[in-house]
């Protein structure tokens, strides 16, 4: 069984910087992605950034050049995020995605984690 576990989080003032970890056990697929996403009181999930197995990332255009997503071991990634805004603020999802030939991925998420930027 597959687990996604994120940690890190928490409060932050305005123009701070903060760091997310997310950890995926029971898998050995060779080929995946990882992504985490946010969503803000009363807004919609949204993407923030992803990253595949090969390490190829892609940002949402209102985080670009503030955040950085990158994994340093496999199954495993870290989102650095800098100049955090109060509108920053949301809970934070990490997202593992499995690919198999011929087949539909699979998606497991975390739990969720709080960030918190106060202004």
């Amino acid at each position: 069984q597959v687990h996604v576990v994120e940690s890190g989080g928490g409060l932050v003032q305005a123009g701070g910087s903060l760091g997310l970890s997310c950890d995926a056990s029971g898998s050995s697929s060779s080929r995946y992605a990882m992504a985490w996403y946010r969503q803000a009181p009363g807004k919609q999930r949204e993407l923030v950034a992803s990253i595949t197995g090969a390490g190829s990332a892609r940002y949402a255009d209102f985080v670009k050049g503030r955040f950085t997503i990158s994994s340093s071991y496999k199954y495993t990634v870290y989102l650095q995020m800098n100049r955090l805004s109060p509108e920053d603020t949301a809970v934070y999802y990490c997202k593992f995605q499995t690919f198999v030939p011929s087949a539909p991925s699979a998606e497991y998420w975390g739990k969720g984690i709080l960030v918190t930027v106060s202004s």
